[in-house]
C-alpha cells in the first residue's frame, strides 16, 4: 500500500458499503465523495440517475468504488427493490448517509396540505423508511453499522417561513435518538448532523444577492459554510474514531445557534 493510500484509509469507512441517499447534488454528492475518497463503496442514491451517472464517474475517474441506485426514499417498493439490489451486488450496508430532503420555504398562514405533507413524506418518513430497512439488513447479517442522519439547525431552533422544514428535521432529531437507544445493543451507532448555512448550487444564487449577503453578515461567523467544512464531523461520526459517540445531533454552523436571527 502506498502512503497516499494509507492516508485514506479510515477504520470503519474503508471498505464499507456506504449508502448516501440524496447523492444527486449537494452534501450528499460532497459526502459521497468524501466517503469514496476515504476507501468506502458508495451506492450513490435518488431520483435523477442522470446526475448520479456523472457522480459515479467522477469517482472512478480518481480511484474510487461507486454504484448507482434508483431510488424514490418516499416509495416503500423503491427503497426494498434498491436495498435488495445492493445487497445482492455488494452484500449489506454498513454505513447510511440519511441525507435525501427537501425545503418548500414558505411563512406558516401560506403554508398548504400538500407543501406540508410532502416535507414530511421525504424529510422524515422518507428518512425513517431507509433507515428501518438498512438497520433491519445490518441485524439480519450480524454485522454493525452506522447511520448518520442529516438534520439541520432548523431542527434545534426555529426560522422564519420554515415551519414544516424545521418541524420535519426537529421529528428527525428525536427520531435518530430513539433509534440510537435501541439499536446500541446490536452495535448500530445513530447520530445526527446538524448543518447550518451551507453553499451549495441551491443556495449560491440566494447568498450572491444583497440581502442573502446581509443575513450571512449578521451571524457569529458572518458567512456561509462550505462543503469541506463538514468533514471532519461526518468522518468522526462515521469512524471507528467516533466509536463511543451515539445519539448526538452535531450542529456544524459557525456559532449560528448562539445567535439571535
Amino acid at each position: 500500500m502506498s502512503v497516499s493510500e494509507s492516508n485514506n484509509c479510515v477504520q470503519g469507512i474503508t471498505g464499507s458499503v456506504a449508502l448516501v441517499t440524496g447523492a444527486s447534488s449537494g452534501l450528499g454528492a460532497h459526502f459521497a465523495q468524501l466517503l469514496a475518497g476515504k476507501g468506502a463503496h458508495v451506492v450513490l442514491a435518488a431520483r435523477r440517475t442522470d446526475r448520479l451517472n456523472e457522480l459515479y464517474q467522477r469517482i472512478v475517474d480518481e480511484g474510487g468504488q461507486a454504484m448507482v441506485s434508483c431510488m424514490d426514499v418516499t416509495c416503500e417498493h423503491s427503497v426494498s427493490d434498491a436495498l435488495g439490489a445492493i445487497q445482492d451486488a455488494l452484500g449489506p450496508v454498513s454505513l447510511l448517509i440519511n441525507n435525501a430532503g427537501m425545503a418548500d420555504s414558505r411563512s406558516f398562514l401560506k403554508l398548504d396540505e400538500a407543501s406540508w405533507q410532502n416535507t414530511l413524506d421525504v424529510n422524515l418518513s422518507g428518512a425513517w423508511r431507509v433507515a428501518h430497512q438498512v438497520t433491519r439488513q445490518m441485524v439480519e447479517s450480524g454485522r454493525p453499522g452506522c447511520i448518520l442522519n442529516i438534520a439541520s439547525i432548523l431542527g434545534l431552533r426555529v426560522g422564519f417561513g420554515h415551519s414544516a422544514y424545521a418541524a420535519s428535521k426537529a421529528a428527525l432529531v428525536q427520531l435518530t435518538r430513539s433509534m440510537a437507544l435501541e439499536l446500541a445493543p446490536k452495535g448500530i451507532r445513530v447520530n445526527a448532523l446538524c448543518p447550518g448555512f451551507i453553499q451549495t448550487e441551491i443556495n449560491a444564487e440566494y447568498f450572491a444577492t444583497e440581502q442573502g449577503q446581509r443575513y450571512l453578515e449578521s451571524t457569529p461567523a458572518g458567512r456561509a459554510g462550505r462543503l469541506d467544512e463538514l468533514d471532519g464531523a461526518v468522518l468522526l461520526l462515521c469512524s471507528d474514531a467516533g466509536s463511543f459517540i451515539n445519539g448526538v445531533a452535531l450542529p456544524v454552523d459557525g456559532g449560528h445557534l448562539l445567535g439571535t436571527v
